[in-house]
């Protein structure tokens, strides 16, 4: 578990960009092959803005 704990975050990050995206998709019944793509950037987009972002830790 704490091989994985680091990306933890920003996989989290990356799977509610992707819904997020194939939840918008959905609205009319199908999805299109650009829709799919969205949902692609989305989840790379999620994934990546969270890595990147610095953690909160403060050092006691």
């Amino acid at each position: 578990m704490s091989s994985i704990a680091p990306y933890a975050k920003a996989v989290a990050g990356g799977v509610v960009g992707g819904l997020t995206a194939l939840g918008t998709a959905l609205t009319d019944g199908a999805v299109t092959p650009a829709e799919w793509v969205a949902v692609a950037l989305g989840f790379m987009g999620g994934l990546g803005i969270v890595y990147v972002a610095p953690s909160n830790r403060q050092s006691l």
